[in-house]
């Protein structure tokens, strides 16, 4: 897998969500043209985009900011897990509590709440950006 897209609608915004989960910008730019157009099926793209990657080197996060067409709001806003398609993206951290509360500084707020997962993990998920589901987990022992 090459990456992950999210369409946002706040760059800026997601951007420093995602930072403060650990991930480095690798670069922005704006996109358009006749390819562009072809390869999303719509006509007149202008996006801009921002490349995140993984602190491991390893995974890549694009933001994807609409300038137009419009974006399309999905139905229900607040959609949760059992909803069809890509639901969320999960994170390794070290310390949830903190991540957590970092997050909520960018907005994020629990959709459930934090549980523990038999003897391995303590995991949650919150809502990021645009609606995105971001999972977290903290491996324990």
């Amino acid at each position: 897998m090459d990456h992950v897209s999210v369409v946002v609608d706040d760059l800026e915004a997601a951007t420093a969500f995602f930072s403060e989960l650990g991930m480095a910008l690798e670069g922005q730019a704006p996109i358009e043209g006749r390819s562009v157009d072809r390869v999303n099926g719509l006509d007149g793209v202008r996006v801009d985009i921002a490349m995140m990657r993984t602190p491991d080197g390893h995974g890549r996060l694009e933001l994807t900011e609409f300038h137009s067409p419009e974006v399309v709001r999905p139905e229900p806003e607040n959609a949760l897990g059992n909803t069809l398609g890509l639901r969320s993206v999960m994170f390794a951290v070290d310390d949830l509590e903190a991540t957590v509360a970092g997050l909520r500084a960018h907005g994020a707020e629990l959709v459930g709440e934090v549980a523990q997962f038999e003897e391995g993990y303590r995991l949650c998920y919150v809502r990021g950006p645009a609606g995105i589901i971001v999972a977290l987990a903290e491996q324990l022992g």
